[in-house]
């Protein structure tokens, strides 16, 4: 643009080309038409041609104001449109959220709740990133992630986690174990068995979260075969590779060649968090937070 030629001169120059008339534009337009006059003066000068073909009964547009006219309407509307879109940006309703999430925590509620936040945001693009929680909270920490939604996360500094769910473990055996036809067992009733776990690299207080019902027998947990996500570790437990103790949440899927059993003798608990910077106030954070399930809720 011109330099020193600003949007509202565009926009009294519209207003007079729209009614060739310079006390009706000024109406228009709530100014005074000595005021406007001057304003349309000073866009000649600053273009440096004249925009208007004045006389005492006559107003009509010049071959560059015919040019202007519809270059003018163009230039209003993109730059309109631009302010929208950052006024939009700035209040949470556009733009892109990197979310992080465990494959554990599909069957609950807190992923539905990227639905809800397209529903109410639907200019905002959500990128779901899967992994293991200690990957995703680093990735948070790097700034590759927005936020992030893991079960049992060790502490990062500058990270805010705020917990959604807590839920129990179950214990989960073969169709054909000795005690698969009980509706429930306790850790000591599976201490001698072989174990298919998930990697501490996953997640180390998870690691240690989901194993502590083991643990507090005194026993050490025979950790046969290691898979990367639940569905896969439920799988090998049907094929008879061992025993699992799950979140409950993770077997909502469970095959058919598995029996999933009450946990008993145990208070111990699993809770699905998300994190998210400290230092990230944005309000499209805020708005995704608050279709969330609330804090401490139980599934």
């Amino acid at each position: 643009m011109v330099e020193g030629v600003e949007l509202r001169h565009l926009r009294y120059f519209l207003a007079v080309a729209h009614e060739l008339h310079f006390g009706r534009a000024a109406a228009r337009l709530h100014i005074a038409q000595p005021a406007l006059t001057q304003q349309i003066q000073r866009l000649e000068t600053l273009l440096g041609t004249r925009l208007f073909d004045r006389t005492s009964r006559h107003v009509a547009l010049t071959a560059a104001g015919e040019v202007l006219r519809e270059r003018a309407t163009a230039i209003l509307g993109h730059a309109a449109r631009d302010l929208e879109e950052v006024s939009r940006v700035g209040q949470g309703n556009q733009g892109r959220l990197y979310l992080g999430f465990v494959p554990s925590v599909l069957a609950l509620d807190t992923l539905r709740g990227v639905r809800r936040f397209l529903d109410r945001y639907p200019l905002v693009q959500v990128d779901l990133i899967e992994g293991f929680t200690t990957h995703l909270m680093a990735q948070l920490s790097h700034g590759r992630l927005d936020m992030a939604i893991v079960r049992d996360p060790d502490a990062e500094p500058g990270t805010v986690v705020v917990p959604l769910v807590t839920e129990p473990f179950v214990a989960v055996l073969p169709a054909d174990h000795p005690h698969a036809a009980r509706t429930s067992v306790s850790a000591d009733d599976l201490a001698a068995d072989p174990l298919v776990f998930f990697p501490r690299a996953a997640g180390a207080r998870a690691h240690d979260i989901n194993l502590r019902p083991l643990l507090v027998t005194g026993q050490q947990p025979r950790i046969v075969q290691e898979a990367s996500n639940w569905t896969t570790v439920l799988y090998l437990v049907g094929e008879g590779m061992g025993v699992t103790i799950a979140p409950r949440s993770a077997t909502f899927n469970a095959p058919p060649t598995v029996r999933i059993l009450t946990l008993a003798e145990t208070d111990a608990a699993t809770t699905v968090s998300v994190a998210y910077r400290a230092d990230d106030d944005r309000p499209l954070i805020r708005n995704f937070l608050a279709l969330l399930p609330k804090p401490g809720a139980s599934d």
